[in-house]
């Protein structure tokens, strides 16, 4: 129920007149510097694994029975390997990763949503996921490996806050990590209403140390989604799906530094060169448009969208890294670039996209 509540959200985002709704595209061939890679099931988030050779992505999962997969994609191969799928993934709970009251791994429903990956100081790799199938959680896992080897095993979890489906997060080498409500889980929301303008969410912090959550000022806003920390911990830069903007926010402070205006903005990921890249969907969608994209059953939507790079010291927009009419695949929800690939997931659909950024 919880994934049906997000998407149900996610389909109201956009109820204006515009483009007729599209056949899903079943084909999986390359157009122009964009090349599809199929056999996923809703790659919703990506992160890159450390050598550049891999990266690893997120699946939402089909249903509450089917559960979704880490997968490690490599990149000269284009291999694709299960790392964890619930009830079939190892791992126990330790000492410091997460709350202590997490002792047992999630149940068969495991269904990935937002996911970061961070070098801690002690030396380990944590893999950060949300996911809302067996519980609501942040669900931590070590990350093990190296070149196209890798395993992933479960650590820990810190169970969310009370009454929020979150929906991204951003971790920082200390073990403290960011994220965002989306929504409440109750009072479900009138979408009949249309756009819930009005605040629906916010940005947490959490603490290692203290095991605890704290709200952090200056991010109410409607549908908060991706959200990117800088390295030392001191500002968020949260996207605010419905008020089409980003913010930048100081968190010791709660202050609002700074806001750029990008329509529907999703998953957010730093790039190599210290610019912000934001996943944002098309401004002339309907409803209508978005729940035919959910109801597909093979292929993928041809939802319209740009991948753009922001300066997260002018906070503008500075470069369109790239743009999709929808076909060889729309929705696109994360890019991540790693050398001159950008690699782009979705929030439904079975491929991702890989774009040479060389071939401009």
């Amino acid at each position: 129920m919880r994934i049906l509540v997000f998407f149900a959200c996610l389909t109201s985002l956009l109820l204006t007149t515009g483009v007729p709704s599209a056949q899903p595209i079943t084909e999986c061939v390359a157009l122009g510097n964009a090349r599809p890679i199929c056999e996923f099931t809703n790659p919703e988030d990506i992160v890159a694994l450390p050598g550049d050779q891999a990266i690893l992505i997120g699946e939402y999962g089909a249903s509450a029975e089917v559960s979704g997969r880490l997968v490690v994609f490599e990149l000269e191969s284009e291999q694709q390997h299960t790392v964890y799928r619930g009830e079939q993934g190892a791992g126990t709970a330790e000492a410091g990763w997460g709350d202590p009251s997490c002792t047992e791994p999630p149940g068969k429903a495991f269904n990935s949503h937002g996911i970061d990956l961070i070098r801690r100081d002690d030396g380990r790799l944590q893999l950060l996921v949300i996911q809302h199938g067996s519980r609501e959680a942040v669900e931590l896992f070590e990350v093990i490996g190296a070149g196209t080897e890798w395993q992933v095993e479960w650590r820990g979890c810190v169970p969310s806050p009370p009454n929020a489906s979150l929906n991204s997060v951003a971790a920082i080498s200390n073990g403290d990590f960011f994220t965002t409500q989306m929504i409440p889980l109750e009072p479900h929301i009138d979408l009949k209403q249309g756009v819930p303008r009005y605040i629906t969410g916010h940005a947490f912090a959490w603490s290692q140390s203290e095991a605890t959550f704290r709200k952090i000022g200056g991010t109410d806003g409607a549908m908060p989604n991706g959200i990117v920390v800088s390295p030392d911990g001191r500002f968020i830069y949260m996207n605010a799906t419905a008020e089409n903007t980003v913010r930048k926010v100081d968190v010791a402070s709660g202050r609002e530094l700074a806001r750029a205006m990008v329509h529907t903005p999703d998953n957010a990921r730093w790039a190599p060169d210290g610019r912000i890249l934001i996943s944002s969907l098309a401004e002339d969608l309907t409803g209508k448009d978005l729940a035919d994209c959910m109801s597909i059953k093979r292929g993928a939507c041809t939802i319209p969208f740009k991948i753009v790079a922001l300066d997260p010291e002018s906070m503008t927009i500075v470069e369109t890294l790239y743009a999709s009419d929808g076909v060889p695949m729309g929705a696109g929800t994360v890019g991540l670039q790693v050398g001159t690939d950008l690699f782009i997931g979705s929030f439904h659909g079975d491929r991702i996209l890989r774009v040479d950024l060389s071939a401009k």
